[in-house]
């Protein structure tokens, strides 16, 4: 194998295989998100009380835990499953044409190992609120990178501007404004009472100001959208630009029906879990609306390696 010329061993994982793989990867990290925030609405958060052991004495969970512990002791192991994926996708990022994407198939694992630390940080810190929220939101940070490449392994590489420059600001300032509200969501969160375990501390801010703040850059964030999506509408600007922006805005407006929903019925775990997977899908469809505003590097599809890799030199 080492013997053939480079061309013909990138040859050997397909565009389709990326895109496979890529795709598998930000399902990956997206239910990494969901799954956590099963063990902390169970109350589970500290199943496992120290890091990297799950006790002093053992790697695994013990009866002693009871289901606590096998909560947050499943939640680690998927660690490994997420990390398998990543993995897979790196390599087949580099065994591929396509070295556009090594950048980013090399972030999406690197957040592996930044996040597992900063989950171990998050148990011997008792799960303090702060540190929970940092980890929160780099897991939002790796489902924007994972997304990013999936998509853009679908084309060949990244051309040219589709919109005028105001719209594609317009489209920065709304992924800015999702990571204001992520933030913020996360305050709310760690002011409210879903801690992870009855001795994990609070942030000690007012909830229901949280909240108000909260709801307040969630309108702003659609007010945004929707004055994108209008604008791209009035300039007849490519589909794949208006259908970006208007499935985003849908997905805002779900969530903020549940989000309200949640927090009339005094936060329910269902609905809280609910909002969590709402979080990770705001985060997908923003990523795909930067995505889109910008076309391929070249009309061709791509079919191969070969191909590719001449669009990427």
């Amino acid at each position: 194998m080492s013997a053939l010329p480079a061309q013909l061993r990138r040859a050997a994982v397909t565009p389709a295989t990326v895109s496979r793989v890529a795709l598998a990867n930000v399902v990956a990290n997206g239910l990494i998100v969901v799954t956590g925030g099963a063990v902390r609405l169970t109350g589970s958060g500290l199943g496992c009380p120290t890091w990297p052991r799950c006790t002093d004495d053992s790697f695994v969970a013990t009866p002693e835990l009871a289901g606590h512990g096998a909560i947050e002791f499943g939640n680690r192991l998927l660690t490994f499953v997420l990390t398998a994926v990543a993995i897979a996708t790196l390599v087949a990022v580099f065994r591929s044409a396509r070295r556009d994407l090594r950048r980013l198939a090399v972030l999406s694992f690197l957040g592996i190992p930044a996040q597992a630390l900063l989950g171990g940080v998050t148990v011997l810190t008792g799960l303090n609120p702060w540190t929970v929220a940092a980890h929160f939101l780099l897991s939002m940070v790796l489902v924007h990178v994972a997304t990013t490449l999936w998509l853009r392994s679908r084309e060949p590489g990244v051309g040219q501007l589709l919109v005028r420059r105001p719209f594609a600001l317009l489209t920065t300032g709304i992924a800015a404004t999702v990571a204001a509200v992520l933030v913020v969501g996360t305050v709310v969160t760690g002011s409210g009472p879903h801690s992870g375990d009855p001795a994990a501390g609070r942030t000690g801010l007012d909830p229901e100001l949280m909240s108000q703040l909260h709801a307040d850059v969630v309108f702003l964030l659609i007010g945004l959208t929707v004055a994108l999506l209008v604008a791209l509408h009035a300039t007849d600007s490519p589909g794949r630009v208006r259908r970006a922006a208007r499935d985003l805005l849908v997905v805002q407006l779900a969530q903020g029906v549940v989000g309200y929903a949640q927090y009339f019925t005094q936060l329910p775990a269902v609905l809280v879990l609910l909002h969590m997977a709402g979080a990770v899908l705001i985060t997908v469809y923003t990523a795909r609306l930067l995505w889109a505003v910008r076309g391929p590097a070249s009309e061709l599809p791509v079919a191969g390696p070969a191909t590719a890799e001449a669009v990427t030199r």
